[in-house]
Parts: structure tokens; sequence; C-alpha cells
């Protein structure tokens, strides 16, 4: 009995301890410091809040090619989240030489009117991996240039978290693509996310690194 009301009494004690910190700590006029994280990993915090298929997350964009998208007008991050995607990216520099191949289709209005989509939109460096003559003999067949296009977006607005778990999407040309999340870098097929989460009036936009090719 005696060790019960030792024990009993070193916990009231232990608890009056920790109450008289806290009260300390809360009176204190240095505030705590605030944790730290990756843009990426805060990004993909904020998408698991956000849930699934959401038209506009809570959440920025994120990636190092962010920093070439223009601060104001129709192709900043603002303007193109105002505007269908395929609009939105036609006021995009960063974007250009896909926005000439989306013309060259014919898939502009077919973009714009999708209702909630996720693009995977190749910038023009990921353009200029491709020999200049096979880019031109693509640019010039339109069956296949749709064919690659099409391979690019996947019905649904999908957050970063839920590019960061792995999956594989089919995509409106019929084939799939894999995303995945490593080190803080996002992939799709292997390709690097340098600029994610951009949002437009009707799709999700995560510009790319290089260009998809189906099989």
């Amino acid at each position: 009995m005696k060790s019960l009301r030792l024990i009993a009494v070193s916990g009231i004690a232990a608890s009056v301890a920790v109450g008289a910190a806290a009260c300390s700590s809360s009176g204190s006029s240095t505030p705590a410091a605030a944790p730290t994280s990756s843009p990426a990993a805060s990004s993909s915090s904020k998408a698991m809040a956000s849930g699934a298929g959401s038209s506009a997350s809570a959440m920025s964009d994120f990636g190092p090619a962010c920093s070439s998208v223009p601060k104001t007008g129709a192709g900043s991050f603002t303007g193109m989240a105002a505007a269908p995607v395929a609009t939105a990216a036609s006021a995009n520099p960063v974007l250009s030489t896909l926005v000439t191949a989306v013309k060259k289709a014919g898939l502009v209005d077919t973009l714009n009117a999708a209702n909630g989509i996720t693009v995977f939109a190749p910038d023009n460096s990921a353009f200029a991996k491709i020999s200049p003559s096979t880019l031109d003999s693509v640019l010039a067949n339109k069956s296949e240039l749709t064919k690659i296009l099409t391979y690019h977006v996947v019905s649904g607005r999908y957050t970063p978290a839920e590019l960061a778990s792995g999956k594989t999407f089919k995509t409106l040309e019929g084939g799939t693509v894999t995303t995945a999340m490593s080190g803080g870098t996002y992939t799709v097929n292997g390709a690097a996310v340098v600029c994610g989460n951009v949002q437009t009036a009707n799709a999700t936009v995560y510009i790319i690194g290089s260009v998809l090719m189906p099989k």
C-alpha cells in the first residue's frame, strides 16, 4: 500500500511540474520555432487534406521551373487559373512548343472543353531534347502527333499527394502512365515534374522536362 501511495504522489508531482512548465512556456515572449519542411513535402501534406479530384487545392505550385513562369498577366499562375487549359498554356512562354503542337493536332477545342483533366505538359526544354528532324516529322503527322499529345492527358484532376502514391493512370490515348515521388521529386514515367500543381479553369497541369512516348 505504501508503494502505491508513493507512486500516486510521484505521478501528481510530475503532472504539476508539467503543467507549470506549460504555463511558463505559454507566457514566454519568444514564440516557438515553426517546423521546417521542403516545398514538395508541404505541398503533399496540403494535398492530402484537399481530397481526390479537387479542382483547386489550397496549395501552391512547386518546382524549379516555376520561376520561369511570368509573374503577371495571362501567362502567370493567376492568369492561367482563369482560362481553360489550352488557352491558358498559349499565354505561357514556357509551353510555346507544346501549344504549337496542340494547334497542329487540332486539339485546342477538345482540351478547352474537357471537364476536369490532369495534363502532363512538356516544356520547351523537353521538346528541345528531340532532334529537329524528328520533331518536324512528328509535327507534320497529325495522327501520330494526336496520339502523343493525348498520352499526356488523364481524366480527373489529381493532387501531388495522389501522384506521389505511385499510381497508374489511363490516358486519353488509351495507354497508361505511372507517377511516383522520390527524394522530393515527382515523376511521370520517369520524367521529372519541373513545375507542378498549376491550376487552370478546367485542368491541373504538371509541367514536365521530357516528352512522354506511348508504346
